[in-house]
């Protein structure tokens, strides 16, 4: 079935406005904020950072201004083209002589579907297209139903559903419901003793944002350290876009008593679908049972069927990537115990789209490959060895920067041709803290136990690799230390854990054994 056109002239559209009753206050407009500031929040405890645009579980505060003309006395203002996952409770506007009396969230957009039910009693034209001839018919019409299935007018010659004639046709409206909007509107009643020109400003919670850092790690040619590269992905899965923000990102894990999603009151834009019955059926008075049997006999014209439902949207364009100076890096700040990374240059967040920009560059940066594994102390069997590139997080070393989560590529030239060489994801490192990225398996590195009658146990770790290897191996026990004895080698404790730690010569081997005693309950 074709789609419902509607056409609404320049001229109507403009003169659509109801007319204000004498005693209503009177409108005051705001299109669009002269300067926007947008703050967006991270997912609480998502390591990676890779955003899914269609599920985005963090957000944002937004901070708009705008300039607005006062009338003297009671006056509507109308922030219009506001995000659509506005958070209405949250907002606070400052600058108001009189202050904030009441504010609204206008929830009904403008849409098919809308526009015919705010008609709904009222005039129309339906303007019909002979295809045969390109004539075109216009006739006079009421709305008797509205969008909830089969759309019925009443025309000169009587009650017929729209789209049913067989003849392309649309509405055409001579006015806009009151009430409708094309974009999303926040709406504040205010009172000012002058006619005044002023600058206020709207801040408010809003979801639909999440943001991320995706690092990029190079060995370079002498193969000591690495160049570290990190992108700002910020993603927005509202309908409205923000041309040339302030952007920051906050990192670190915020105290959220609330889903803000479920505060979330957003506008609604609903689709018209129509249900129809053929030409002329209604007006022969042809019972429905006997319509139906002639349909299926073949008596009849094939019955107009509701269109299939929209394909889901096609996925995100890839990331557009923008050169990178010193003075293009975000700049990080504190904020209380979290981080704030702001962007030196205006950016537009578009609606429904994600964008990349530089997060920090630093070459140079000290490195070390280790092998990482685990066993339990009472448990003779075999692990498989992780392969980690670990930093330190200090000046000295090349970095000494708070390090907000996200994913790691890491690559290494192999015969002066990039490759990767593995990926991993990065928790949140705050400067002098230990950075391991685990990005794949530590190849020709096998660690393997095994347990004697004698109640010794023996850690064997082989490196197959012609270099001499580090490897790290946590033995976990839940007893005293004084429940594992008469060790080869001394344990220390890493991250809480009773790790050996020992260097593997190239085609060697090397041997942990011990005693363990059971702790009684």
């Amino acid at each position: 079935m074709r789609l419902l056109r509607i056409a609404i002239a320049g001229a109507a559209l403009a003169a659509a406005q109801p007319a204000l009753a004498q005693d209503a206050a009177p409108m005051v407009r705001s299109e669009r904020p002269e300067a926007i500031s947008v703050t967006v929040y991270r997912q609480p405890g998502r390591t990676s950072g890779e955003v899914n645009l269609r599920y985005l579980q963090g957000f944002a505060l937004i901070t708009e201004t705008r300039t607005v003309m006062l009338p003297a006395g009671k006056s509507t203002v109308r922030f219009e083209g506001v995000a659509e996952g506005m958070v209405a409770v949250s907002a606070v506007v400052t600058g108001l002589p009189g202050g904030v009396v009441q504010k609204n969230r206008d929830a009904d957009l403008l849409s098919p579907a809308s526009l015919l039910d705010g008609t709904l009693g009222n005039r129309v034209t339906v303007k019909r297209t002979d295809p045969a001839t390109g004539a075109v018919s216009e006739e006079s019409a009421i709305i008797r139903s509205g969008s909830g299935g089969a759309v019925v007018l009443q025309t000169a010659q009587g009650f017929e559903a729209l789209r049913c004639s067989g003849l392309p046709e649309g509405l055409v409206y001579d006015r806009v419901p009151e009430g409708l909007v094309p974009v999303p509107v926040l709406s504040v009643d205010t009172v000012s003793d002058a006619a005044q020109r002023v600058t206020v400003t709207l801040t408010y919670l809003a979801t639909g944002f999440d943001w991320g850092a995706n690092y990029v790690a190079e060995v370079d040619e002498s193969g000591d350290t690495i160049d570290l590269f990190a992108w700002l992905t910020v993603a927005n899965s509202n309908g409205e876009s923000f041309p040339d923000a302030a952007m920051q990102a906050v990192a670190g894990k915020l105290n959220q008593e609330r889903d803000y999603r479920q505060l979330v009151d957003r506008p609604r834009a609903q689709a018209l679908r129509l249900d129809c019955w053929p030409i002329d059926s209604g007006r022969d008075g042809i019972e429905r049972d006997e319509y139906e049997a002639d349909y299926y006999a073949g008596a009849r014209a094939p019955m107009a069927v509701a269109p299939p439902p929209p394909p889901p949207p096609a996925p995100p364009p890839p990331l557009a990537m923008i050169a990178v100076t010193g003075a293009r890096v975000a700049q990080q700040e504190e904020l209380g115990d979290l981080k704030l990374y702001r962007v030196p240059m205006p950016v537009t967040i578009a609606a429904n789209a994600q964008k990349q920009v530089a997060l920090l560059a630093k070459d140079a940066v000290a490195f070390e490959r280790i092998a990482k594994a685990s066993l339990w102390v009472d448990n003779a069997s075999d692990d498989v060895a992780t392969n980690v590139i670990r930093l330190q997080n200090r000046t000295k070393d090349g970095l000494g920067v708070p390090l907000p989560s996200g994913g790691v590529a890491f690559y290494q030239r192999v015969g002066g041709e990039r490759l990767l060489a593995g990926m991993g994801d990065m928790r949140d490192r705050a400067v002098g803290e230990e950075v391991d990225i685990a990005i794949g398996q530590a190849t020709g590195i096998a660690v393997e136990a095994e347990e004697y009658e004698d109640g010794r146990y023996r850690v064997t770790v082989t490196n197959a690799n012609p270099e001499p290897r580090r490897v790290e191996v946590a033995l976990n026990y839940g007893g005293a230390d004084r429940d594992v004895y008469r060790l080869s080698d001394k344990l220390v404790r890493k991250d809480g854990v009773r790790t050996w730690i020992v260097t593997v010569p190239g085609n060697g081997r090397r041997e942990l054994t011990y005693r363990y005693r059971a702790p009684r309950d």
